[in-house]
């Protein structure tokens, strides 16, 4: 399959909706690559791609 761009809010409604409320809208709209697309994500792969988005997030903050 090929790399697909999405935004992180496709995938936590997808596979973490209960996640949403705990996200800011910045890092709800963060685009996220997947090299194999959304269709073969699994939760725990979901809940991976959410802890490094926020880690990553908080960086571009500090640094700003």
């Amino acid at each position: 399959m090929d790399m697909e761009t999405v935004r992180l809010l496709q995938i936590v409604e997808k596979l973490a909706p209960e996640l949403v409320p705990f996200l800011t809208e910045r890092e709800l709209n963060l685009n996220i690559v997947l090299r194999d697309g959304l269709a073969l994500l699994e939760p725990e792969d979901a809940m991976e791609i959410v802890q490094q988005s926020i880690c990553e997030h908080q960086r571009e903050v500090l640094l700003q």
